[in-house]
């Protein structure tokens, strides 16, 4: 007859196993407490235990039974490894319970831990993370982590932590004191790959791993946060953070924003402060607007923000028009208040030793943004008139530019009463138009009238002042010319007589040339009212004119 089962187990509040006690008990310390435990407080078969927090759930407790089961035997793998070591120490399954337990043997398969392959290693860490607490507070990821990074030292030309602050070793690349950390189980040189000539062989492979290993991995390293300076570190991150903007939040769903801050924030803040420390030599300014794409996805505090948008904002003449194009938030299209950033610090920088080519380029570039930007409906009118106003009127020999901008904007917003379009036009500087540009203002209808009138004034105005300065530069010629022929001794009025008998001369010359244009028209005309008439008239002769 079948043994009636005597022990109800509940695993995580999720699952209800029931086993037998004398099946169970003698391989767990913690399962023989819990049993008498629950007798004390209740003599009625089948009593049930509630285990909370147990790694790997009911999959990781149907694991240890099966090894109970088999007599304290069960295939053990990299895949499995993790989760039956972690349960082995959470159910108290050591030697003083039974000998050749479950946690001795678990402890000598991590023994050979040296000698796994690469793959053997990612899968054994990716297992972690279901557990990730019981993983960590056991020592097992750490020793996992620290042959992670054995394994991309043995196989790279150059140590991970090269470029880092840590204290060198006369020993090989592969050893734990050139990473910051130390691990018995490494005494060794591990277990060679096939050499890979590039740097970043382990980046996609790593990609796979949730946040906070990724995290541990840092701390591991001792480049976390502040502390990265370490440009092969940065650019792994970097790649990380890529690869994650494409995946959803492994806790909040695919697009929970905030669960994205709070998974990645860490991180991002990590490659930031890596990507700050070396911008100048190892990132061009597009590059720079990469980065903050990417960090801005995923969360990013505003020191960070603050540190990485100065660079980039020094550099902004190098910046193109699809640089300045990064997507906006709470439903605008574009994020105008980064670009007003930028050029605010591209400003003060150039204020004192301002270079005025770099100067009249980003002001270019502005008026291009500002003709992109012009059509979305979410864009404000004071918004507009920061981006316009935000560099000075020195930075614009044209200001073409931010009237087509002006002019897009009036178009794509037809509602405007006409004192909103008469505050639009206050961004626009009438005497730097061209005449082709004021007179296609004065005919807009979208252009209230007293501004078109206003813009008009102001170019006369400035054509007499233009006027006027021309022909104040030719005095000084006049004044020097007369002074070259004083010393010659020509007398200044018998010089502009001659001047006046030159030009005379030329005049004449244009007439008489006129003059022999026209006699050689007549003389074609009478040639063929010649013809005409000897063809009528048979042989009679034509009188000769001349």
């Amino acid at each position: 007859m079948q043994e009636l089962c005597d022990l109800k187990v509940q695993i995580n509040g999720q699952h209800i196993f029931l086993l037998h006690r004398r099946i169970l008990c003698p391989f767990s310390g913690r399962l023989k407490k819990m049993v008498k435990q629950e007798k004390r407080r209740s003599h009625a078969k089948g009593s049930g235990l509630k285990i909370t927090e147990f790694p790997g759930g009911p999959f990781g407790f149907e694991l240890v039974a099966r090894f109970c089961y088999n007599n304290g035997s069960i295939v053990i793998s990299p895949s499995n490894i993790c989760l039956l070591h972690c349960s082995a120490i959470l159910l108290e399954m050591t030697e003083e319970v039974s000998t050749c337990n479950l946690l001795r043997q678990t402890e000598g398969f991590m023994d050979g831990l040296l000698h796994w392959t690469w793959n053997d290693i990612l899968t054994a860490l990716k297992s972690c993370e279901v557990f990730f607490s019981a993983a960590d507070s056991c020592g097992l990821l750490q020793k996992l982590i620290s042959s992670l990074l054995a394994k991309i030292s043995a196989n790279s030309e150059q140590p991970i932590l090269s470029a880092t602050p840590f204290p060198s070793s006369s020993s090989s690349s592969s050893s734990p004191d050139t990473y910051g950390f130390r691990c018995s189980s490494f005494a060794k040189t591990p277990e060679p790959m096939k050499p890979c000539s590039n740097s970043d062989w382990w980046f996609d492979d790593l990609t796979v791993f949730a946040p906070n290993t990724i995290e541990k991995i840092m701390k591991t390293l001792g480049a976390y946060g502040t502390d990265n300076r370490n440009l092969v570190l940065t650019r792994f991150l970097l790649h990380y953070l890529k690869t994650a903007v494409r995946k959803p939040c492994s806790t909040g769903g695919s697009g929970n924003l905030g669960c994205c801050k709070e998974e990645y924030g860490g991180l991002s803040d990590t490659a930031v402060h890596g990507v700050v420390l070396m911008q100048r030599t190892a990132f061009s300014c597009r590059g720079l607007f990469w980065v903050l794409r990417v960090v801005s996805e995923l969360g990013i505090s505003k020191e960070c923000r603050h540190k990485l948008e100065r660079p980039i904002g020094l550099m902004l003449d190098q910046a193109t028009l699809d640089d300045l194009l990064v997507s906006g938030h709470d439903g605008a299209a574009y994020d105008v208040n980064l670009v007003l950033r930028l050029v605010r610090t591209f400003a003060s920088t150039e204020e004192d030793g301002v270079a005025v080519q770099r100067m009249k380029k980003v002001g270019r570039l502005i008026d291009k943004y500002l003709g992109e930007i012009s059509p979305d409906q979410s864009l404000q009118i004071s918004k507009f008139l920061e981006v316009a106003e935000s560099l000075p009127d020195s930075a614009r020999d044209c200001f073409d530019g931010i009237y087509r901008a002006l002019e897009i904007y009036l178009e794509s917003h037809p509602t405007l009463s006409t004192e909103e379009r008469t505050r639009l036009c206050r961004c626009l500087n009438y005497e730097k138009l061209t005449l082709e540009a004021c007179k296609d203002l004065a005919k807009n209808k979208r252009i209230p009238p007293g501004v078109a009138v206003q813009a008009l004034a102001s170019q006369q105005s400035e054509m007499q002042i233009r006027s006027s300065m021309a022909e104040a530069s030719q005095t000084p010629r006049r004044v020097a010319r007369t002074t070259a022929t004083a010393a010659e001794g020509v007398s200044p009025e018998l010089l502009d007589e001659e001047q006046q008998l030159r030009l005379n001369l030329q005049r004449t010359q244009c007439r008489v040339k006129e003059l022999e244009k026209v006699c050689r028209n007549m003389k074609g005309q009478i040639a063929k009212m010649a013809k005409g008439k000897s063809k009528s008239h048979g042989s009679r002769g034509m009188p000769r004119l001349c």
